[in-house]
């Protein structure tokens, strides 16, 4: 009885083993999360679960000086970690104001696409004046990263990002705080920043020997610059699940740091030292992005480690990789690029040893890609519906094949992409069997249909359950089989109830508002209707991404509200929107897809009406909304959207009564 009783204690005492890397991480996310939430919007209270789950299970066995260790560190990193968003959040804030400046900045990151250049350029001066953050301009003429450019132009600054807006996040965590579009520039010089150079020359060298689509990807592989990248194939490789290519990520820096560990064995014990030598130096060429600045200190910490006959332990190595990326940068909390990372990586760390345990009777190299890729899929699955819209059905498939042969095309180009960069006149000669296999590369996923995917809803409150569940179920959490099979039938049950009050509109009305760039949408559901309401800046891309995140079934009407109808009347008709509605009659040449015009009609149930081209008003389940995308102002709606809100703005007759 005696020795029963032990082992119970010993299992609860044990539920969540201290890892001080692992608490500090979480603690400081948790105050970086908590004050995005206040400052940018969306605060929600299933945003305490995750926390609370963890935090309870953390206390137990329930003692005072347990408890009150946790209490003070849970407060001294959480405030921390406000405090440090807080103040990214001021400088990102601080600056010169918007307005006609001349402007001198260095190029740090570049691509062309749609009939343009645009860069992100960073050491800026506004007439002079230096300021810090970066601007991202579209410029009429080529540039390379390390060019010094100077201009004058119209600048804008870029306002805080509000809810879904992924866009803005992008440029938040990017430091971006201006935005222009130049007609004229001159190149006044060159960085003398030595991997700038390097970056550039590797542009060139691959886009004079190859191929553009070939040179594009290739750049993408080394760099992880994808931004110049043909819309459909960058498209068809996300959708295929291998878009983390582009991304150098653990998996490039993991290739390179091994492949130099094995060249150095002679070194012995310090042969890491090399290796991680080299893997700064290809971060510094990539930008310093946060995937590879995780992978480098990760392959440090391990390299170290395992130099000094210390265990590895693959939690705490990751924990302390994301303390000192958050210490470092807490903006990057917000980036997908951060939580599809680290969620990888987490994902290995609590599940990769029980999947390798349920494939063990499969061959060893099937049963450690299952395991391994089932690992990390658990993770990211909730970021990548976020981030994208949705989540690729083939990938699973595809990076079967493509993993394994990465480390050949990865290493093969970046041996002869230096080699070409080293002897020109050979350029094309070494550039020749990379450019074969990217070849091959895109000859495949030019014809394969990849459309594939899960998509038209999101997770909403799930994903925190979702993220409970994954914890809960790991193994590293010690649960009774019995509590963990009830545990995994509660928490399926939740995630159903969730997605589906989430994205089923079962009474009343739901509005979900879209904006990027210029471009603006709303979709309005009701139980019987679903209608989406667009405006003539906004592109087919944009309202498919808009749709692919939010709702995946057959508009009843898309509605254009625009001064120039004819572009948004091009974009409706490529939507599956049974009718398309505008106010002003105008010849379309359109066949198959129904244009009705009218100042007044109705939607079902829902009933319409323009108060002017840029402006109109639904009446729908005993509610008025106003939509109006070129001004921001109410005519006494029940609820309002407006371009400038960042989102929806919730009208109680002429009172604000909430905003998001």
């Amino acid at each position: 009885m005696q020795e029963q009783t032990e082992e119970k204690v010993l299992k609860v005492k044990n539920t969540i083993n201290f890892r001080l890397f692992l608490f500090a991480a979480l603690f400081l996310a948790f105050g970086i999360f908590l004050y995005c939430k206040i400052r940018l919007g969306g605060l929600r209270p299933s945003d305490f679960c995750f926390m609370l789950f963890f935090v309870f299970f953390a206390l137990r066995p329930i003692k005072i000086k347990r408890i009150a260790a946790l209490a003070v560190l849970l407060a001294v990193l959480g405030g921390l970690g406000a405090g440090l968003m807080h103040g990214y959040t001021v400088r990102f804030l601080s600056g010169e104001a918007e307005g006609e400046n001349r402007v001198t900045g260095t190029v740090i990151s570049f691509a062309e696409g749609g009939g343009y250049w645009s860069a992100d350029i960073s050491e800026l001066t506004f007439d002079g004046k230096s300021t810090g953050g970066k601007c991202r301009v579209r410029l009429s003429g080529s540039v390379r990263t390390g060019d010094v450019i100077r201009f004058t132009a119209q600048v804008k600054r870029v306002p805080l990002p509000r809810g879904a807006d992924g866009y803005g996040v992008s440029l938040f965590t990017s430091d971006v705080r201006y935005t222009a579009i130049v007609s004229e520039f001159e190149k006044i010089g060159r960085s003398n920043n030595f991997f700038h150079a390097l970056n550039a020359a590797l542009y060139d060298s691959l886009h004079a020997n190859m191929s553009k689509d070939g040179a594009d990807i290739s750049y993408a592989l080394l760099t992880g610059n994808s931004r110049g990248m043909e819309e459909g194939i960058s498209e068809n490789f996300r959708r295929g699940g291998i878009a983390h290519i582009f991304a150098v990520s653990g998996l490039h820096i993991g290739i390179l740091f091994g492949a130099v560990m094995l060249i150095c064995k002679p070194l012995g014990r310090y042969r890491f030292l090399p290796a991680l030598a080299l893997a700064v130096c290809y971060s510094a060429l990539c930008g310093f992005t946060v995937s590879s600045v995780r992978a480098v200190v990760m392959c440090g910490i391990v390299g170290a480690w395992n130099a000094f006959g210390r265990k590895t332990d693959f939690l705490q190595s990751i924990s302390l990789a994301a303390l000192i990326v958050l210490l470092a940068s807490p903006a990057q909390w917000l980036s997908a690029g951060f939580r599809l990372s680290f969620g990888a990586c987490l994902g290995l760390a609590l599940f990769s040893g029980s999947f390798s345990r349920a494939f063990g009777r499969l061959p060893k190299f099937l049963g450690g890609y299952l395991s391994a890729n089932l690992s990390v899929q658990i993770f990211t699955f909730p970021v990548l519906l976020e981030a994208f819209g949705y989540f690729s059905v083939w990938g699973t498939v595809l990076n079967f094949f493509l993993i394994p042969a990465l480390p050949v095309l990865f290493l093969g180009l970046l041996v002869c992409a230096l080699f070409s960069l080293v002897i020109p006149p050979a350029a094309a000669f070494f550039l020749l069997v990379p450019e074969g296999m990217i070849s091959l590369l895109l000859f495949v996923f030019s014809f394969a249909d990849l459309s594939f995917v899960l998509a038209g809803f999101s997770l909403g409150a799930g994903a925190v359950v979702w993220l409970v569940g994954c914890v809960a179920l790991s193994e590293r959490f010690r649960l009774t089989v019995r509590v963990r099979a009830v545990a995994a039938a509660s928490l399926a049950v939740l995630f159903a109830v969730c997605v589906t009050l989430q994205n089923a509109v079962f009474v009343g009305v739901k509005l979900q508002s879209y904006s990027r760039g210029y471009g603006h949408a709303l979709l309005v559901r009701t139980p019987r209707e679903s209608v989406l309401v667009i405006d003539g800046e906004i592109s087919l891309s944009d309202c498919r991404d808009f749709l692919t995140r939010t709702y995946g079934g057959r508009l009843t009407a898309a509605i254009v509200l625009s001064s120039d109808e004819m572009p948004a009347i091009n974009v409706a008709a490529f939507l599956s929107a049974d009718c398309i509605h505008a106010r002003e009659e105008i010849e379309t040449g359109l066949q198959k897809t129904e244009v009705v015009f009218g100042e007044e009609f109705s939607v079902g149930q829902m009933k319409v009406r323009y108060e002017s081209n840029g402006k109109l008003v639904l009446f729908a389940e005993s509610v008025a909304v106003e939509v109006d995308f070129e001004q921001s102002q109410s005519l006494g709606a029940d609820l309002f959207i407006g371009k400038d809100s960042g989102g929806l703005i919730f009208y109680l007759k002429n009172g604000i009564i909430k905003a998001l």
